[in-house]
């Protein structure tokens, strides 16, 4: 398939499966407020996402819609409280099972992956389950995990990982899978992969260097080094670093303000941004202004390219609407 064809069938395809998931979003009955939100949080109005179990309390990771001036920011919740966000079985598979709901829907226009567990993003991976796994079925697990991985990095519309707690081997590689990183500055964050006798296997290896620069990333990696969210900030693998505050969730509110300056932009135009930007990092310079000119010719057609035309000409804020 040519690279224009793959482009095409990325942003348009539409499977069963997500019909049929859809069909039984629209049809879930709509559930209160939940108890674990913050003061900011019941501020504003959620539309209540779903869960990838018919069972919400036995759910390890959930979904939120938000309303108001907030529409279109879609928050994808970790709760595995026991567990610290370890990626477990059923925790990969609810993650799965959202993150492909998020493919298509072309309501979302930032996705922001955040923690409910105090001081933990994502401990990483759930040792005491892997410990019951034969070779076979770890690599098996790790293969899925790497999978899910790539998933959640080619949602075509922003994402942003809320780093507010501890952010460790597979937890740091599910944040380096988003676009991009808010930390608190008490965050830690390392691929500890090597302290425990393996390597980074859900893409780390790959991204970080990536985010960071070779140097850089093979010391972390070698060393098994763990850094602050200041630290972070410094290397480059976060966006943005900010204070810790008493509620604990100061990198989600860093996420809310950083998806909220995504917002207003021309959607389809920022999804078509990603697309170049990340199918033309993979490939020579030459490649990736072809990648860009066919990601360019998308946009051209569209309403909201005239709709950005006509408010420069009239002086006014666009009002964009994907289309």
């Amino acid at each position: 398939m040519s690279v224009f064809g793959k482009l095409a069938g990325g942003v348009h395809a539409v499977g069963r499966s997500h019909a049929e998931l859809l069909h039984r979003l629209l049809s879930a009955p709509q559930r209160s407020l939940p108890g674990y939100m913050t003061a900011s949080d019941r501020k504003k109005c959620f539309s209540r996402g779903f869960s990838a179990v018919p069972n919400r309390d036995a759910a390890e990771v959930d979904l939120s819609r938000l309303e108001g001036e907030d529409h279109g920011i879609v928050e994808v919740l970790m709760r595995r409280e026991r567990a610290r966000n370890s990626l477990g079985r059923v925790f990969v598979a609810q993650m799965r099972e959202l993150v492909s709901g998020l493919h298509h829907d072309a309501a979302v226009r930032v996705v922001i992956f955040r923690s409910l567990v105090p001081g933990v993003f994502c401990a990483g991976a759930d040792l005491k389950e892997r410990a019951q796994m034969s070779n076979s079925e770890a690599e098996h697990f790790v293969h899925g995990l790497r999978s899910l991985m790539n998933e959640i990095a080619a949602l075509p519309m922003p994402t942003i990982a809320a780093v507010d707690g501890f952010a460790l081997g597979g937890g740091l590689e599910l944040a380096l899978a988003c676009d991009l990183r808010t930390a608190a500055y008490t965050a830690q964050m390392g691929l500890i992969e090597t302290t425990r006798g393996l390597l980074p296997g859900a893409g780390g290896s790959q991204r970080l260097p990536r985010a960071v620069g070779f140097a850089v990333a093979k010391e972390l990696i070698f060393t098994g080094r763990r850094v602050g969210g200041e630290q972070a900030l410094h290397l480059g693998i976060v966006n943005r670093a900010v204070p810790q505050n008493q509620s604990g969730d100061a990198a989600h509110r860093e996420a809310l303000n950083l998806a909220q300056e995504i917002l207003p932009q021309a959607p389809f135009a920022v999804r078509m941004a990603k697309e170049a930007m990340s199918r033309g990092i993979e490939v020579d310079i030459a490649s990736g202004m072809a990648i860009e000119g066919m990601c360019y010719a998308r946009v051209i057609p569209t309403k909201d390219r005239q709709e950005g035309m006509a408010a420069f000409i009239e002086k006014r804020q666009p009002r964009y609407t994907g289309e």
